[in-house]
Protein backbone atom coordinates (compact mmCIF):
# COMPACT_ATOMS: atom_id res chain seq x y z
CA UNK A 1 0.00 0.00 0.00
CA UNK A 2 2.94 2.09 1.17
CA UNK A 3 5.52 1.30 -1.64
CA UNK A 4 5.74 4.65 -3.44
CA UNK A 5 7.73 6.16 -6.45
CA UNK A 6 8.03 9.60 -7.10
CA UNK A 7 8.95 10.65 -10.56
CA UNK A 8 10.74 13.67 -11.80
CA UNK A 9 9.42 16.09 -14.04
CA UNK A 10 10.17 18.98 -15.84
CA UNK A 11 9.34 21.24 -12.97
CA UNK A 12 12.56 19.61 -11.15
CA UNK A 13 10.76 17.24 -8.64
CA UNK A 14 13.14 14.81 -7.27
CA UNK A 15 12.98 11.63 -7.21
CA UNK A 16 12.92 8.82 -4.55
CA UNK A 17 11.41 5.42 -3.79
CA UNK A 18 10.14 4.77 -0.36
CA UNK A 19 9.73 0.70 0.67
CA UNK A 20 7.96 0.26 4.16
CA UNK A 21 8.14 -2.56 6.04
CA UNK A 22 5.37 -2.26 9.45
CA UNK A 23 8.15 -1.36 11.87
CA UNK A 24 9.32 1.63 9.94
CA UNK A 25 6.12 2.84 8.83
CA UNK A 26 4.37 5.63 10.05
CA UNK A 27 1.00 4.81 8.93
CA UNK A 28 -0.70 1.15 9.29
CA UNK A 29 -3.83 -0.25 7.80
CA UNK A 30 -6.45 -2.59 9.77
CA UNK A 31 -4.21 -5.67 9.16
CA UNK A 32 -0.98 -4.23 10.02
CA UNK A 33 -2.85 -3.27 13.36
CA UNK A 34 -4.03 -6.88 13.61
CA UNK A 35 -0.82 -8.74 12.97
CA UNK A 36 1.21 -6.51 15.38
CA UNK A 37 -1.58 -6.84 18.27
CA UNK A 38 -0.72 -10.38 17.77
CA UNK A 39 3.15 -9.61 18.35
CA UNK A 40 2.20 -8.13 21.68
CA UNK A 41 3.16 -4.71 20.59
CA UNK A 42 1.66 -1.68 22.85
CA UNK A 43 -1.67 0.05 21.63
CA UNK A 44 -2.34 4.02 22.92
CA UNK A 45 -6.10 4.83 22.44
CA UNK A 46 -5.85 8.44 22.72
CA UNK A 47 -9.52 9.35 23.04
CA UNK A 48 -11.44 10.69 26.54
CA UNK A 49 -12.16 8.14 28.98
CA UNK A 50 -15.75 8.01 28.39
CA UNK A 51 -14.76 6.64 24.75
CA UNK A 52 -12.24 4.53 25.58
CA UNK A 53 -14.65 2.80 28.34
CA UNK A 54 -17.25 1.66 25.64
CA UNK A 55 -15.01 0.25 23.57
CA UNK A 56 -11.55 0.17 22.83
CA UNK A 57 -8.76 -2.23 20.95
CA UNK A 58 -8.00 -5.41 22.79
CA UNK A 59 -5.78 -4.57 24.72
CA UNK A 60 -5.02 -0.78 24.68
CA UNK A 61 -3.87 1.61 27.18
CA UNK A 62 -5.28 4.96 28.47
CA UNK A 63 -3.98 8.39 29.73
CA UNK A 64 -7.66 9.77 29.07
CA UNK A 65 -8.09 12.59 26.59
CA UNK A 66 -4.05 12.89 25.49
CA UNK A 67 -4.47 16.19 23.84
CA UNK A 68 -5.32 17.75 26.69
CA UNK A 69 -3.53 15.01 29.69
CA UNK A 70 -0.57 16.00 28.24
CA UNK A 71 -0.49 20.10 27.62
CA UNK A 72 -1.22 23.20 28.79
CA UNK A 73 -4.74 24.42 28.87
CA UNK A 74 -3.74 28.39 27.50
CA UNK A 75 -0.16 27.88 25.85
CA UNK A 76 -1.17 24.83 24.99
CA UNK A 77 3.02 23.82 25.48
CA UNK A 78 3.46 20.36 26.40
CA UNK A 79 3.33 20.08 30.81
CA UNK A 80 6.99 20.00 32.48
CA UNK A 81 8.80 16.84 31.54
CA UNK A 82 8.66 15.48 34.95
CA UNK A 83 4.74 15.42 34.43
CA UNK A 84 4.63 13.74 31.43
CA UNK A 85 6.87 10.82 32.46
CA UNK A 86 4.24 10.84 35.84
CA UNK A 87 1.07 10.55 33.94
CA UNK A 88 2.47 8.14 30.88
CA UNK A 89 3.95 6.26 33.83
CA UNK A 90 0.79 5.93 35.46
CA UNK A 91 -0.80 4.52 32.29
CA UNK A 92 1.37 2.33 31.70
CA UNK A 93 2.78 3.73 28.31
CA UNK A 94 6.63 2.91 27.50
CA UNK A 95 7.88 4.97 24.75
CA UNK A 96 10.79 2.40 25.24
CA UNK A 97 8.36 0.02 23.49
CA UNK A 98 7.23 -0.42 19.66
CA UNK A 99 4.05 1.13 20.02
CA UNK A 100 0.44 2.19 17.97
CA UNK A 101 -1.46 4.91 18.57
CA UNK A 102 -4.97 5.09 17.67
CA UNK A 103 -8.23 7.57 17.93
CA UNK A 104 -11.67 8.40 16.04
CA UNK A 105 -10.95 8.11 12.40
CA UNK A 106 -8.98 10.64 10.76
CA UNK A 107 -8.32 12.67 13.56
CA UNK A 108 -4.94 14.79 14.48
CA UNK A 109 -4.95 13.17 17.97
CA UNK A 110 -3.32 10.20 17.34
CA UNK A 111 -0.01 11.73 15.24
CA UNK A 112 -0.30 14.18 18.37
CA UNK A 113 0.29 11.17 20.78
CA UNK A 114 2.78 9.71 18.31
CA UNK A 115 5.14 13.00 18.25
CA UNK A 116 4.86 13.09 22.25
CA UNK A 117 6.18 9.60 22.39
CA UNK A 118 9.13 10.80 19.75
CA UNK A 119 9.29 13.58 21.61
CA UNK A 120 9.99 12.16 24.75
CA UNK A 121 12.64 9.64 22.74
CA UNK A 122 10.55 6.97 21.31
CA UNK A 123 11.77 5.45 18.01
CA UNK A 124 9.39 3.04 17.05
CA UNK A 125 5.67 4.59 17.38
CA UNK A 126 3.03 4.06 13.96
CA UNK A 127 -0.70 5.38 13.92
CA UNK A 128 -3.69 3.72 12.95
CA UNK A 129 -5.42 5.99 10.89
CA UNK A 130 -8.89 4.60 10.57
CA UNK A 131 -8.91 4.51 14.20
CA UNK A 132 -11.71 2.78 15.96
CA UNK A 133 -14.03 2.72 13.28
CA UNK A 134 -11.96 1.11 11.21
CA UNK A 135 -11.65 -1.94 13.19
CA UNK A 136 -15.38 -2.47 13.77
CA UNK A 137 -15.90 -2.14 10.54
CA UNK A 138 -13.66 -5.08 10.02
CA UNK A 139 -16.18 -6.84 12.34
CA UNK A 140 -13.24 -7.26 14.88
CA UNK A 141 -13.51 -7.65 18.77
CA UNK A 142 -13.06 -4.67 20.79
CA UNK A 143 -13.11 -4.58 24.95
CA UNK A 144 -15.44 -2.31 27.32
CA UNK A 145 -14.50 -1.12 30.50
CA UNK A 146 -11.70 1.23 32.06
CA UNK A 147 -7.83 0.83 31.12
CA UNK A 148 -5.58 -2.40 32.80
CA UNK A 149 -2.50 -0.44 33.57
CA UNK A 150 0.32 -1.37 34.99
CA UNK A 151 1.84 1.85 36.33
CA UNK A 152 5.76 1.91 35.99
CA UNK A 153 8.41 4.34 36.45
CA UNK A 154 9.85 6.76 33.76
CA UNK A 155 12.67 9.21 33.12
CA UNK A 156 12.05 11.26 29.70
CA UNK A 157 13.98 13.23 28.26
CA UNK A 158 12.95 15.80 25.33
CA UNK A 159 14.53 14.60 21.45
CA UNK A 160 15.03 17.97 20.08
CA UNK A 161 15.59 16.85 16.68
CA UNK A 162 11.63 16.18 15.84
CA UNK A 163 10.58 19.55 16.93
CA UNK A 164 11.77 23.24 16.04
CA UNK A 165 11.38 26.27 18.27
CA UNK A 166 10.85 30.15 18.07
CA UNK A 167 14.21 30.80 17.48
CA UNK A 168 15.01 28.30 14.75
CA UNK A 169 12.30 29.09 12.79
CA UNK A 170 13.71 32.36 12.64
CA UNK A 171 16.86 31.34 11.80
CA UNK A 172 15.48 29.27 8.93
CA UNK A 173 13.36 32.15 7.35
CA UNK A 174 14.75 32.38 3.83
CA UNK A 175 17.04 29.61 3.42
CA UNK A 176 16.73 27.28 0.09
CA UNK A 177 17.61 24.02 1.83
CA UNK A 178 14.37 24.52 4.80
CA UNK A 179 10.80 24.08 3.55
CA UNK A 180 7.58 25.69 5.81
CA UNK A 181 3.93 23.65 5.76
CA UNK A 182 1.17 25.29 7.18
CA UNK A 183 -1.63 23.18 8.12
CA UNK A 184 -4.07 25.72 9.17
CA UNK A 185 -7.56 26.39 7.47
CA UNK A 186 -6.85 29.02 4.47
CA UNK A 187 -8.64 31.75 6.62
CA UNK A 188 -5.69 31.39 9.35
CA UNK A 189 -3.30 31.27 6.70
CA UNK A 190 -4.99 34.44 5.23
CA UNK A 191 -4.95 36.01 7.91
CA UNK A 192 -9.00 36.57 8.19
CA UNK A 193 -9.27 34.07 10.99
CA UNK A 194 -7.01 35.46 14.31
CA UNK A 195 -6.04 32.63 16.54
CA UNK A 196 -3.41 35.01 18.47
CA UNK A 197 -2.16 38.43 18.82
CA UNK A 198 -2.56 38.84 15.41
CA UNK A 199 -3.46 36.77 12.18
CA UNK A 200 -1.27 35.95 9.67
CA UNK A 201 1.80 33.40 8.52
CA UNK A 202 5.07 32.03 8.37
CA UNK A 203 7.19 34.31 5.43
CA UNK A 204 7.63 31.95 2.92
CA UNK A 205 4.38 29.02 4.20
CA UNK A 206 2.87 27.22 1.76
CA UNK A 207 -0.39 26.49 2.98
CA UNK A 208 -1.80 23.05 2.90
CA UNK A 209 -5.07 22.34 5.45
CA UNK A 210 -4.17 18.98 7.26
CA UNK A 211 -7.71 17.85 6.46
CA UNK A 212 -6.77 17.88 2.43
CA UNK A 213 -4.95 14.46 3.72
CA UNK A 214 -8.35 13.24 3.70
CA UNK A 215 -10.70 11.33 0.81
CA UNK A 216 -13.17 14.47 2.02
CA UNK A 217 -11.73 17.15 3.49
CA UNK A 218 -15.10 18.70 4.36
CA UNK A 219 -16.09 16.22 6.22
CA UNK A 220 -16.37 17.46 9.87
CA UNK A 221 -17.82 20.60 8.14
CA UNK A 222 -20.89 18.00 6.48
CA UNK A 223 -21.54 15.85 9.91
CA UNK A 224 -21.55 19.29 11.77
CA UNK A 225 -24.44 19.98 8.87
CA UNK A 226 -25.55 16.42 9.47
CA UNK A 227 -25.09 16.15 5.99
CA UNK A 228 -23.54 13.00 6.29
CA UNK A 229 -24.19 9.90 8.55
CA UNK A 230 -20.30 8.63 9.29
CA UNK A 231 -16.58 10.15 9.46
CA UNK A 232 -15.43 7.44 6.51
CA UNK A 233 -14.73 10.61 4.44
CA UNK A 234 -11.94 11.10 6.64
CA UNK A 235 -10.11 7.79 5.55
CA UNK A 236 -6.53 8.99 4.29
CA UNK A 237 -6.39 9.40 0.50
CA UNK A 238 -4.29 7.11 -1.53
CA UNK A 239 -0.77 7.14 -2.08
CA UNK A 240 -0.92 8.70 -5.56
CA UNK A 241 -3.32 11.56 -4.47
CA UNK A 242 -0.88 12.38 -1.85
CA UNK A 243 1.96 12.87 -3.51
CA UNK A 244 0.07 15.18 -5.74
CA UNK A 245 -1.30 16.86 -2.90
CA UNK A 246 2.76 17.65 -1.64
CA UNK A 247 4.55 17.70 -4.93
CA UNK A 248 5.28 21.35 -4.99
CA UNK A 249 7.50 20.43 -1.95
CA UNK A 250 11.10 18.37 -2.02
CA UNK A 251 11.18 15.45 -0.10
CA UNK A 252 15.07 15.93 0.53
CA UNK A 253 14.90 19.08 1.80
CA UNK A 254 14.56 19.93 6.09
CA UNK A 255 10.53 20.07 6.08
CA UNK A 256 8.95 22.43 8.73
CA UNK A 257 5.18 21.91 9.49
CA UNK A 258 2.85 24.21 11.96
CA UNK A 259 -0.36 24.77 13.00
CA UNK A 260 -1.66 26.41 16.06
CA UNK A 261 -0.29 24.87 18.33
CA UNK A 262 1.33 21.52 16.75
CA UNK A 263 -1.53 19.27 16.77
CA UNK A 264 -2.89 19.18 13.32
CA UNK A 265 0.97 19.60 12.19
CA UNK A 266 1.55 16.49 13.60
CA UNK A 267 -0.70 14.82 11.36
CA UNK A 268 1.10 16.15 8.37
CA UNK A 269 4.19 15.52 9.38
CA UNK A 270 3.12 11.86 9.47
CA UNK A 271 1.61 11.58 6.36
CA UNK A 272 5.00 13.36 4.99
CA UNK A 273 6.84 10.96 6.64
CA UNK A 274 5.24 7.81 5.39
CA UNK A 275 5.67 9.59 2.19
CA UNK A 276 9.03 9.59 2.49
CA UNK A 277 10.55 13.06 3.52
CA UNK A 278 14.23 13.11 5.17
CA UNK A 279 13.94 15.03 7.79
CA UNK A 280 10.48 16.37 9.18
CA UNK A 281 9.93 18.25 12.19
CA UNK A 282 7.13 20.19 13.83
CA UNK A 283 7.21 23.92 15.07
CA UNK A 284 5.43 22.92 18.25
CA UNK A 285 4.76 26.26 19.35
CA UNK A 286 3.40 27.16 15.86
CA UNK A 287 1.39 30.20 15.44
CA UNK A 288 0.58 30.50 18.79
CA UNK A 289 3.96 30.88 19.66
CA UNK A 290 4.77 32.71 16.56
CA UNK A 291 1.69 35.24 16.05
CA UNK A 292 2.06 36.05 19.66
CA UNK A 293 5.64 37.10 19.03
CA UNK A 294 5.44 40.85 17.69
CA UNK A 295 8.72 41.40 16.82
CA UNK A 296 8.88 38.04 14.32
CA UNK A 297 8.19 38.89 10.61
CA UNK A 298 5.18 37.45 9.50
CA UNK A 299 2.81 37.59 6.04
CA UNK A 300 -0.70 38.76 5.49
CA UNK A 301 -0.71 40.04 9.18
CA UNK A 302 -3.91 41.29 11.10
CA UNK A 303 -5.05 41.98 14.22
CA UNK A 304 -8.36 42.85 15.94
CA UNK A 305 -10.49 44.75 15.31
CA UNK A 306 -11.34 46.24 18.98
CA UNK A 307 -13.86 49.07 17.63
CA UNK A 308 -15.59 46.01 15.69
CA UNK A 309 -15.13 43.62 19.04
CA UNK A 310 -16.64 45.89 21.31
CA UNK A 311 -19.46 46.78 18.92
CA UNK A 312 -20.51 43.33 18.44
CA UNK A 313 -20.36 43.04 22.89
CA UNK A 314 -22.86 46.02 23.32
CA UNK A 315 -24.94 44.42 20.67
CA UNK A 316 -25.23 40.79 22.54
CA UNK A 317 -25.34 42.52 25.87
CA UNK A 318 -28.78 44.62 24.62
CA UNK A 319 -29.96 41.45 23.09
CA UNK A 320 -29.43 39.65 26.60
CA UNK A 321 -30.85 42.88 28.50
CA UNK A 322 -34.03 42.05 25.91
CA UNK A 323 -34.49 38.49 26.45
CA UNK A 324 -33.78 38.96 30.23
CA UNK A 325 -36.68 41.51 30.35
CA UNK A 326 -39.16 39.24 28.25
CA UNK A 327 -38.46 36.26 30.64
CA UNK A 328 -39.16 38.81 33.12
CA UNK A 329 -42.65 39.50 32.17
CA UNK A 330 -43.04 36.04 31.48
CA UNK A 331 -42.85 35.02 35.11
CA UNK A 332 -45.23 38.10 35.88
CA UNK A 333 -48.07 36.69 33.85
CA UNK A 334 -47.53 33.42 35.15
Amino acid sequence: MWKLSWRACGLGFAIWLVAGTTSAQVILDTAQVREALQRGVQVWDVRPDKDFVRAHLPGALSAGDAAKALREPNSEDFLPTEEVARILGEAGIDPAKETIVYGTRGTWQPYFGRFTLRYFGADRVSVYHEGIEGWQAEGLPVEAGAPKARPIALKLEPNPAVAVTTEEVLERLGRDDVQIVDARTPGEFAGTDIRALRGGHVPGAVNIPYEMNWNDPATLLKLARKQVGDNRGMSLKDDEALKALYARLDPDKETVVYCQSGARASQTAGVLEQLGFSNVRVYDASWLGYGNRLDAPAENVTYFNVGALNGRIAAMQKRIEALEKELAEARKRD
